[in-house]
């Protein structure tokens, strides 16, 4: 068959109502292809020919329709629509699994075969946080569970609700940005805001609160334009912009909780000595101790007419990341962005990009960065104009040091305009039984290279499998690993028991189980093994303190009350 040939991908928004409606990444009406040099890589990698791309397997448009009994009674039904008003509480089955749905590869694989394991009673949109309190106290009282929805960008089963209950939706209602204290360079915002509309409103703050300077958040999950405010604090989420701004945990200055025990709000300090801090303990949290209506953020002047893009090629790994270390513990400066890939990643990205075989391509490998040895390095520094260019001279100099090949900020370019992306291939891959997924881990310097060769050996031993990594979150003493494999499998139980021999594999050399995905439902069992019982034991106290009947996100999330087997 001809080399020309392409799939027919999949361009058409799902249709509504349906199981495909749910799974699909991002926009219905957004996509992204993988690139013809992809294509003959996955066909060469997986022995399939043209003929393997001619019909999808399981696309999931069919219209959702559950057998999946209401629990509540009428009155309880009724008492909930007193609260929150009728027209925002839903029982129909398509609410029901949309909002109980995330995006990890196991919900997708359920849904493309129409299979719905566990649902909400009801579907809930409380229009501010006193609906929130009394819908709290009422299913305390009553016993009822009660889970969390922000955007539905969990990939950790964050939302799934293994004993029914309600779904509160936090971002129908709850979801603008109420204040930016200049004085302070804090804004205080609702959990239910999405990134680019909290994003939008920092950076014409002028305009919409009368203060002095625009500002930026500083967060810019690859989840950017469907995650929240609020999710990106209770999972400890990290920005392709962490180096520089820090973590969802850094970026925190005060929380608004309501939990079965009270409500409260934290106190609004740059720093305090008064015990250990209640806000440093409800970050993360998940909704297992409470819901977050109320989060007060610290932001940042907002100067994109100053960011310097770099981009280097490194000879070896050991190289790239010894490099990555010297830039990280120098004290000149942070870039804001920086990343760093594998060999293999590298490759692919090469490919991905549309620069593998290009001119570019055949200097580089003339220059002695040879394929599945070369390191691709990317990034930008930002802030105030001498700073950013200071930053960016002194990240030049070491990448040089370690003989570091200069690439100008192409490559960066590129990577960022397509950065929030690349999940859509996924659709396009799994509609012909070819899976991508990711799990990611926090490690210090000393351990990278045991993690990083321990995994990839666990993940290389099974035939027919690849496997990219890079770090992209830096710390003084240590950073991340994001390992995004892809295989072609298509049965779940074969593929659950892949995905905990890769957590296995990560815990067994010295990595975190979860950088900043969060923990969920996915992680929970190992939660115990990582973090050990003594300290698996204040979790549980604090849970039962905030919710003693346990309500709040039951059935095994975090690990807090594993479901007995």
């Amino acid at each position: 068959m001809s080399r020309t040939f392409q799939p027919d991908w999949c361009e058409k928004p799902p249709k509504k109502g349906s199981y495909r409606s749910i799974f699909k990444w991002g926009s219905p009406k957004e996509f992204k292809h993988p690139s013809s040099e992809w294509f003959e890589m996955l066909k060469e990698t997986f022995e399939l020919t043209d003929a393997d791309f001619k019909k999808p397997k399981q696309e999931g448009n069919e219209k959702v329709v559950i057998d999946h009994p209401i629990r509540l009674t009428d009155q309880q039904i009724q008492a909930i629509e007193a609260i929150a008003g009728k027209k925002n509480v839903a029982s129909d089955d398509y609410s029901r699994v949309k909002y109980s749905h995330g995006k990890t590869v196991d919900e997708a694989m359920d849904l493309r075969q129409n299979r719905v394991r566990s649902v909400p009673d009801i579907v809930v949109h409380p229009r501010n946080k006193e609906d929130v309190r009394k819908i709290v106290a009422y299913c305390n009282e009553q016993k009822i569970p009660v889970y969390v929805f922000g955007g539905g960008s969990s990939v950790t089963l964050g939302l799934n609700t293994p004993r029914s209950g309600i779904m509160l939706v936090m971002s129908t209602h709850m979801n603008n940005l109420l204040a930016v204290n200049e004085q302070n360079q804090t804004a205080t915002v609702q959990p239910g805001m999405f990134g680019p509309a909290y994003e939008e409103a920092l950076n014409h703050a002028p305009k919409k609160f009368n203060v002095k300077h625009r500002y930026t958040c500083g967060h810019f999950p690859q989840s950017f334009e469907f995650s929240t405010v609020g999710g990106w604090v209770v999972t400890l989420g990290s920005g392709q912009a962490s180096t520089y701004y820090g973590d969802a945990y850094d970026l925190v200055f005060a929380q608004e909780y309501v939990t079965p025990a009270g409500s409260f709000k934290t106190l609004e300090y740059p720093a305090t000595a008064t015990g250990p801090k209640i806000n440093d303990i409800m970050k993360g949290s998940e909704g297992s101790f409470g819901i977050l209506v109320e989060v007060t953020m610290k932001i940042f002047r907002y100067m994109p007419k100053n960011r310097q893009r770099f981009g280097f090629m490194f000879g070896s790994w050991e190289k790239a990341v010894a490099a990555s270390r010297e830039i990280i513990q120098s004290e000149f400066g942070k870039p804001a962005v920086f990343r760093i890939s594998d060999p293999e990643e590298t490759e692919v990205g090469l490919k991905l990009f549309g620069i593998h075989g290009t001119p570019v391509d055949t200097i580089m490998t003339f220059r002695g960065y040879k394929p599945m040895e070369r390191c691709l390095c990317m990034g930008w520094s930002e802030g105030e104009k001498g700073y950013a260019n200071h930053v960016s001279d002194q990240v030049t100099k070491i990448c040089r040091q370690y003989g570091a090949m200069s690439l100008s900020g192409y490559a960066t370019k590129k990577w960022e305009r397509t950065r929030y992306k690349e999940p859509y291939m996924r659709e396009d891959l799994m509609d012909y039984g070819v899976i991508i997924d990711t799990v990611e881990s926090g490690v210090t310097w000393e351990n990278l290279h045991r993690l990083h060769e321990g995994v990839r050996a666990y993940i290389k031993k099974r035939p027919a499998t690849i496997c990219m990594t890079h770090a992209s979150h830096f710390y003084p003493q240590g950073t991340n690993l994001y390992f995004i494999f892809i295989l072609k499998m298509v049965d779940l139980k074969e593929y659950r028991k892949f995905h905990d021999g890769v957590l296995n594999a990560i815990l067994k050399n010295g990595g975190s189980i979860s950088h900043h995905h969060g923990v969920g439902k996915l992680f929970g069992p190992l939660m115990e093994k990582h973090l050990g019982p003594e300290q698996m034991a204040i979790l549980r106290t604090l849970k039962n303190h905030f919710d003693p009947n346990n309500i709040m996100n039951p059935g095994g999330h975090m690990g807090l009350d594993l479901p007995e087997k």
